[in-house]
């Protein structure tokens, strides 16, 4: 799909572009808030997560949990950025959200299922950041 702009110029961004864009700011913000939350719960409630035996990464669950919270707070800043459509914010949106998925796997002993759903939408969220080109939306 392209569109025409006003000067009649051919654009090659689609509207499916903008709109993943738009859903992988989403998707910083609400991984983002996640990790904020996870973190809070392991800081006010250390005891919430259960800690598998015989794993390589031994962190004490309430460093965890700063580090959660933390890291939560930079995600969302890196989808509020790309929502205000900052270009730095889809870069750091990138390496974010890489990050994100790192951490998440190292977590995967104190809760898999979350860490694992985390892991998921870390990397829609890279796909869609990888396949929008700024640069076209200026033609809309």
């Amino acid at each position: 799909m392209s569109s025409t702009t006003m000067s009649g110029s051919r654009s090659s961004t689609s509207g499916w572009a903008i709109g993943f864009a738009t859903f992988a700011a989403l998707m910083l913000v609400i991984v983002g808030a996640f990790q904020a939350f996870e973190g809070l719960a392991a800081i006010i409630k250390d005891q919430t997560y259960v800690v598998g035996i015989d794993y390589a990464y031994k962190i004490d669950t309430t460093a965890w949990g700063w580090i959660h919270l933390i890291w939560g707070i930079i995600v969302a800043a890196a989808g509020f950025g790309i929502f205000a459509g900052q270009t730095w914010a889809r870069v750091v949106g990138i390496v974010v959200a890489s990050l994100s998925a790192f951490a998440q796997f190292l977590y995967i002993p104190y809760y898999p299922l979350w860490a694992i759903l985390i892991i998921a939408l870390d990397v829609v969220v890279i796909w869609a950041l990888t396949t929008w080109n700024p640069a076209d939306d200026a033609a809309y």
